[in-house]
Formats: C-alpha cells, structure tokens, sequence
C-alpha cells in the first residue's frame, strides 16, 4: 500500500530529528513508500466547498539542521489525498480549532489523524474530566472566589492556562506562597479563558509518565523527571526523559479510557500520568515516540501507521 500523506505541522526547519514525533511518523511513511506532503496551518483555505493547502513535496533525512529535503512549492487539493496528519503544536487556540473545522470537509474520505472533530472537542485538559475519578481534585474556572475556596481545601495546588501547552504558564503554590493574587491579575489580564487548578501531587517529584496509546491500546511509556527547583517535567523546560514500565494501576487507567478515545477516532494518544492520577489527554500532536524507541527498542511509529493503514483500508 502506497499511499499520499500530507504533513499539517509547524516549520520541518525547526524540527529536532532526535526528539520530534512527527519526524519519526514521516520516517516511518517513507521507509513505506508512502509519499510525502509538508505545509504550514496558515496555508489551509477553504472555499466553495474545497479544501486546498500550499506546501511542498518533502523527503525527510536524519541529518541535524537539515531534516528535509523539499519538493517545488505547490498549492495542493487536499481530498486528492489518503491520509492527513494533524500535528501542529499548541496552544489550542481559535486559530487551531479553526484547522479542525476545515479538515472536516475532507475527512473521512481523506484519513485525519487525528479525528479533526474529535481533537476539537477533547482538548488535552478537558477530555479527561470525564473521568473524574482517574483525576486529583480539579477545578475549571474563572471565578477568583472559587480558585480561592479550592486552595483553602487542598493548600498545596498548581495552576495553570487551561489551553496552555509544554509546561508554560504552570505554577506550583506552596500553602505559604503568597502570589496567589498577582498569578490571577496576570492570567486574566491576558484572557478569559478559564484556569485549571489541581490538587499538587507529591509524586510528581518522581515522575509524569507519559502512556502512548494507539487507537485505544497501550504501546509503551516514558518517564519525565522534573529537574531540581522546578515543579514541571515536560521535557521542554529541562524534564529529563527516563526508561519507564506500565503498572497495573496504568493499564487499568488505559482499559477505562481506551475505548472511548477508539471511538472517538483519536488513534494517537498520549496519556500524562502521576501516581495514580491521569492529569492529561494529549490528543493535538503527542510526543515520546523518540525516547521510547531509544530505551526499549520499540518502534511505536511502526504500531502508529499499522493502526492508519488498517483504518484507511476499512473505509474506503
């Protein structure tokens, strides 16, 4: 099976071919003979009814500072094609629900991966509230009093943007700490949005796993280790990536989400677990694949398009 994939992801230029999971996607395409197709989100258009994207032909290589070789540019329809990944990067914004509105128009017929109106109503921070028992104590709001009345309760919290993403905008308040107020002048300066405040789990200090799931089953997992004097172990503020194994309590968490998110047509997922506790979704432009593949050998990218290939086949 040969197939036309088109890339819908942020620069190919700025990519790091050691970390990005997008890149290993590509690779693993290619390594294939599936075709490739790269273009920025701004470059989407919608009109009478058709959705078309400029870009390039793209060739991907393992070489740093020079990760791709490109095609002439072209303006391209994109329901000529089998298959879209959808990969740019947060913030989940109204710029980034928008993609997702267009790339209904051609989905199923063109494969989105993921769902596109499934990444638009599961957002990485919302989706898992379904769950509230898999969650800490939680709270979605705007309201200053209610922020207030939750940190009286649980004294020891981290708060941060509700569409955030990377561990930007996170903040762990100690009971002593008394920044509390100047944090909610500073977030609502900026935005309506809502916050997200959770109970702090200790158990951070040793870890937020991250579970990949494909089209609703565990693959395999990674830790992230927060480094010392910082609250947040995303790998984009200097968490450090460790070998990790699924316990029990992770596969009970995957076999109580699994199915929704297979039905939801989100086949790529990334769970964020501390402790026992699920804090994230990631459904937007997971990432680990890398690192996985580094400690353990397994090619998750291989299990990914496994999972694209079966599907594309069973719809058309």
């Amino acid at each position: 099976m040969s197939l036309n994939v088109a890339l819908q992801m942020d620069p190919m230029e700025t990519v790091n071919i050691d970390g990005d999971s997008t890149f290993a996607l590509g690779e693993e395409a290619q390594r294939r003979g599936h075709r490739l197709f790269h273009y920025l989100p701004r470059t989407l258009r919608l009109q009478g009814g058709k959705v078309a994207a400029s870009g390039h032909p793209v060739t991907l290589q393992r070489i740093q500072g020079a990760p791709a070789i490109f095609g002439s540019a072209e303006t391209v329809d994109l329901s000529s094609f089998d298959v879209v990944l959808l990969r740019q990067d947060p913030p989940f914004d109204l710029a980034y629900i928008t993609t997702t509105h267009i790339l209904d128009h051609v989905h199923p017929k063109t494969l989105v991966v993921n769902d596109p109106a499934a990444v638009r109503n599961a957002p990485e921070k919302l989706l898992v509230t379904h769950f509230p028992d898999l969650m800490p104590p939680t709270l979605v709001t705007a309201d200053r009093d209610a922020i207030r009345e939750f940190r009286d309760e649980h004294r020891d919290i981290i708060l941060k943007p509700l569409f955030g993403a990377g561990g930007a905008g996170v903040f762990h308040l100690k009971p002593e700490d008394e920044n509390l107020g100047s944090l909610l002048d500073m977030f609502f300066a900026h935005s309506a949005d809502p916050l997200m405040v959770q109970a702090y789990i200790p158990a951070v200090r040793a870890g937020d796993k991250r579970i990949i799931l494909i089209d609703g089953h565990p693959g395999g997992a990674l830790n992230r280790v927060p480094k010392a004097g910082d609250a947040r172990s995303n790998m984009h503020v200097g968490g450090s990536a460790e070998a990790s194994k699924l316990t029990k309590r992770d596969l009970e968490i995957c076999e109580r989400l699994g199915p929704t998110l297979k039905a939801q047509g989100l086949l790529f997922v990334g769970l964020d677990v501390i402790g026992d506790y699920v804090t994230e979704i990631n459904v937007t432009s997971p990432t680990g694949l890398q690192e996985i593949r580094r400690f353990d050998g397994t090619n998750l990218s291989a299990d990914i398009w496994d999972a694209i290939e079966a599907k594309f086949a069973a719809t058309r």
